[in-house]
């Protein structure tokens, strides 16, 4: 109910900038959203886009970000241009968000405040990127990761240093913010705000002209609407799979491979006994007694146990050794001593008096080699085809960094090169629908994607451990309209449906300027000489219209932002027609008798206060410390960009 507050701190790309704050390094990990270099040095190549102190932001630096953050929200809106994302700001946030990263930087080294290893080293393994199946830091998928986004280890620590700096700067600046109720009633009373109006619907479809463009007419609105058609950039990828099978032969254990596990292992393999137990846990000496006394006069222990309101908990096979470790060497020792049916006890444990009776007592005989070998055989052979395909994968990325080309590589190495046909990042082809990555392609498309035309190959995980792949780009199809001939007819369709929306949008127009002078929607547009659908009443409270994550329809939220008795016209999109709004009622809502609803958007609106404090904190810090920005950094990256991202200036 109370999200409507958080759109004041949002924007359409804010979640993919955010990565430069605010304990999100592992989401910008798995996004590819880290820099490769080392921004805010006083080394960066290129103009400055921005200096602080003994630090600056290089052009080429702030390119490369704005560059990553691109690609990454086209990777969850494929058809996004590179245009259309500055021109919705995506460029300036983040330039901001670069320069106060930069100012913070610089002021944390004025105040002598400084990032320690350890803390880095902490942060870094709590990143879930970096975690095995058991949570725990992996060293080897750190060093994947690394090589797999073109990361050095130093790049990394540098981003996670920064983020840490900015949380402790920052972090503090917001707390302990307090709201009054005379700051926060009128928000409060917002949502509670009920509105009700009509709307109607103007479709582009009620003016469509049966008559065809001229060739000329539909190039030019071709020309000027080429983003709607454009393709997004295409790829070949050029992979070599290296699978662990490659080794099977070279993996076959030796006799004495075998003999040798075999002694090492010979404790896994002698013989030994285990027994399953029942055992009660009783909180005195007199408890256990009494319950025992019952068991001994013939009840069994579950149901003595039941009398008095308590439950037996049992164990199957347990070794000696697991019940030391999970009873104590008494315990385990005495229930060892006793034979089956035994009940053993009282014997005081870590939690309380124990009762334990022996419910079966399992003897396993000793192995002999022959009855083992094959399961010794298969062991080791995961061992060494691991083994060989580590050095063997060592090898390829040694002769990478060496200076050697995929070619040469795969060559040397007697590797089979397979190229994929045409794919878009998210492995679909244009030109066959049916067309789906296979399961060695489908790993491969992010990290290729990622790379430029003259990067070196990379070697990614399909199976980690198991299969590997040698990946580097191919042809690479810039992300561009494709011939008009071959989308002729829809463009056809829709420079009617356009030519359609146009007048819509006058018909919209007037029945708004005939409307200001009074009278109902309704009537309007029963008189507007074209067969329209009838509009319709929508409203609600704002609460509920806006309750949670979810979004209401443009034609409905725009009530909420309308003078009394006023009318609006807004485009229902994709060129298919025009809404007409009137706003008809408004009742006002009160929260001056809701302590809990006031308290929600207290809460809410100290969050919004509190990072606007952060925000006014960093620009006292930038006029302080005479930080500079280059006015045309942003031009001059949309400039570069767009010749690389489809051509779009």
């Amino acid at each position: 109910m109370l999200s409507v507050f958080r759109s004041f701190i949002r924007s359409k790309f804010g979640a993919l900038i955010a990565v430069l704050f605010l304990g999100v390094i592992a989401a910008a990990f798995i996004m590819g959203d880290l820099t490769s270099g080392n921004y805010g040095n006083a080394l960066g190549g290129g103009g400055t886009a921005a200096r602080a102190k003994g630090y600056k932001l290089s052009e080429s630096e702030l390119q490369d970000r704005v560059q990553r953050v691109f690609e990454n929200a086209r990777r969850s809106n494929p058809g996004l241009q590179i245009s259309e994302f500055f021109t919705q700001g995506g460029g300036a946030q983040v330039f901001d968000q670069l320069v106060a990263a930069l100012t913070l930087r610089a002021f944390a080294d004025d105040q002598g405040v400084h990032i320690s290893k350890r803390l880095v080293d902490a942060q870094i393994a709590q990143i879930p990127a970096f975690q095995d199946a058991a949570g725990n830091f992996s060293n080897d998928n750190f060093r994947a990761l690394l090589v797999r986004e073109r990361l050095t280890e130093q790049a990394l620590r540098d981003d996670i240093s920064r983020e840490i700096l900015q949380r402790q700067l920052m972090a503090p600046v917001g707390l302990g913010v307090k709201l009054t109720d005379s700051l926060v009633l009128p928000y409060a009373s917002l949502l509670l705000e009920a509105r009700q109006g009509a709307v109607a619907a103007i479709p582009a479809v009620a003016f469509l002209d049966d008559k065809a463009p001229t060739d000329a007419q539909l190039a030019d609105f071709y020309k000027k609407n080429a983003d709607r058609y454009t393709i997004p950039e295409q790829r070949r990828i050029r992979y070599a799979v290296i699978d662990a099978e490659r080794f099977a032969q070279a993996a076959q254990p030796s006799d004495a491979d075998i003999s040798a596990y075999y002694n090492q292992n010979k404790a896994a393999y002698a013989a030994k006994q285990s027994r399953s137990i029942e055992q009660l846990v009783l909180p005195t000496q007199a408890a256990a007694k009494a319950i025992a006394d019952q068991v001994k006069g013939g009840k069994s222990l579950a149901d003595a146990a039941k009398g008095a309101g308590l439950a037996v908990s049992a164990q199957t096979d347990q070794s000696r050794e697991a019940l030391n470790a999970s009873a104590g060497k008494t315990v385990a020792d005495a229930v060892y001593a006793g034979k089956q049916g035994d009940l053993i006890g009282p014997i005081r444990g870590s939690l309380g008096w124990l009762l334990v009776r022996v419910t079966g007592v399992k003897e396993t005989p000793a192995r002999p080699l022959a009855a083992v070998r094959d399961d010794i055989v298969a062991t080791l052979r995961v061992q060494k085809e691991k083994q060989l395909l580590t050095d063997f994968t060592g090898k390829i990325e040694d002769a990478i960094a060496d200076g050697g080309t995929f070619d040469e590589v795969v060559k040397d190495n007697g590797l089979k090169l397979e190229t994929s046909p045409l794919v878009l990042a998210t492995g679909k082809q244009v030109k066959d629908s049916a067309f789906t990555a296979g399961p060695d392609l489908q790993p491969l498309l992010a990290p290729a994607f990622a790379m430029s035309a003259d990067d070196d190959a990379q070697l990614i995980p399909i199976t980690a451990e198991k299969r590997y792949a040698l990946a580097a780009p191919g042809e690479i199809v810039a992300a561009a309209p494709p011939p008009l001939a071959e989308v002729k007819q829809l463009v056809i369709a829709q420079y009617k449906l356009n030519a359609g929306n146009e007048k819509a949008k006058a018909l919209a127009e007037q029945i708004q300027k005939k409307l200001a002078k009074g009278g109902s929607l309704a009537d309007a547009i029963a008189q507007a000489g074209v067969k329209l659908p009838a509009p319709q009443t929508l409203g609600g409270r704002r609460a509920d219209i806006m309750r949670g994550e979810q979004r209401p329809p443009a034609e409905v939220a725009i009530l909420f932002s309308m003078a009394a008795n006023t009318v609006k016209t807004l485009p229902i999109g994709q060129d298919r027609g025009y809404f007409v709004v009137q706003l008809n009622k408004i009742e006002r809502g009160d929260a001056k008798g809701q302590p809990e609803l006031l308290n929600q958007v207290r809460t809410q609106l100290a969050d919004v206060v509190g990072q606007e404090y952060g925000q006014q904190f960093e620009k006292a810090i930038e006029k302080e410390l005479g930080v500079t920005r280059n006015a045309n950094a942003v031009a001059t990256v949309r400039t570069a960009l767009s010749a690389t991202n489809s051509g779009d200036q």
